[in-house]
């Protein structure tokens, strides 16, 4: 354990801002208090390089064992494996070709049902532009009654108005004539 520090400059220090010799050492004294309790609790967990290279061969000799058990359960499971594998792979065959043949299945019934499905829309669609074109129809011949009604109240509304001014006309050309 070292100091990296001058004890002797700090107490000179504390010295200069005021404070007593014994009042320096003593400060001084329980800093280097502190800082070796600190060091010794560092101290303590850390490993020394011969602790790491005595690990470090252990480590290794469990490595090469694990090694060794898995190229021996390599060679024994191993061929088991591939059996299996070998299993798996007719299986997944097998169910690919059933999908597939189902998925065709679906594939043809939601194609019919689209068909009948499009001929229904088709005739609802004929359905409605006869509707359609009946209303429109109905509609005009509703619309030309009534531009040929307006059409005779708007000639009554011209008589009665033309009336109307010779009417006015003369009551006021009688007025003129009355005093003249």
């Amino acid at each position: 354990k070292r100091l990296y520090f001058d004890t002797h400059a700090l107490v000179c220090l504390l010295e200069e801002n005021g404070f007593t010799t014994q009042q320096s050492e003593v400060i001084v004294s329980a800093l280097v208090k502190i800082m070796n309790t600190n060091l010794d609790m560092i101290y303590k967990d850390m490993v020394t390089k011969v602790q790491q290279e005595i690990a470090l061969q252990q480590v290794m000799s469990h490595i090469g064992g694990v090694k060794k058990d898995m190229i021996i359960l390599e060679k024994s499971e191993f061929s088991a494996l591939r059996s299996e594998n070998e299993k798996i792979k007719l299986e997944l065959q097998q169910i690919k070709k059933q999908v597939t043949d189902e998925i065709t299945k679906v594939r043809a019934d939601n194609k019919l049902n689209l068909n009948l499905e499009k001929s229904r829309v088709k005739e609802l669609h004929a359905q409605q532009d006869r509707a359609l074109t009946q209303t429109d129809r109905k509609i005009d011949t509703e619309v030309a009654d009534l531009k040929t009604m307006l059409e005779s109240h708007k000639l009554d509304n011209i008589k009665y108005l033309a009336g109307s001014v010779f009417t006015c006309l003369t009551v006021a050309l009688g007025f003129y004539r009355l005093w003249i």
